[in-house]
């Protein structure tokens, strides 16, 4: 079996003095290896390819055989590394709590593994008859919700 490791180190040889980051790597035991890497505009196809013969060139076809596949991580799918909650601050993103709750709002910060959303709500106001719609700041860590992904907008 393909150690990931190598594959790992072959990656951020790659990614050295480039723009993108390392999302994932996996490897299944039948040596298909996925790797998915990300950048704050978007993924080029053309540099998945010069990723994906980077890796060709520094791995053995005679030792194992193997089956690669480089892209993006998906656009609307969980977030997995810390750079992509970056990526996204100031957008619509959806969280779901370790209880199952889902909130939609806002990514407004993030600070290392902490990061607040500000989700449109209704709130008793004193002095006003009726609840308001305010935005509230909701605080999260990353280790300690379900998820957090982007919300595609369509509008």
């Amino acid at each position: 079996m393909i150690d990931k490791s190598v594959v790992k180190k072959l990656v951020e040889e790659w990614l050295q003095d480039k723009e993108y980051f390392l999302v994932d790597i996996q490897i299944s035991p039948d040596d298909k290896i996925v790797v998915e890497i990300d950048h704050v505009d978007g993924v080029w196809i053309e540099d998945c390819a010069e990723l994906s013969r980077y890796i060709e060139e520094h791995l053995d076809r005679e030792a194992e055989d193997y089956e690669l596949e480089v892209g993006s991580a998906g656009l609307g799918q969980p977030f997995k590394v810390p750079q992509q909650y970056l990526n996204y601050i100031g957008k619509s993103v959806e969280v779901q709590e370790l209880s199952g709750k889902k909130i939609k709002g806002i990514l407004k910060t993030v600070d290392g593994n902490d990061f607040t959303v500000a989700v449109r709500e209704k709130v008793k106001v004193e002095g006003k008859k009726r609840p308001v719609m305010q935005d509230v700041d909701h605080n999260y860590q990353m280790d300690q919700v379900k998820y957090t992904k982007y919300l595609i907008s369509f509008k």
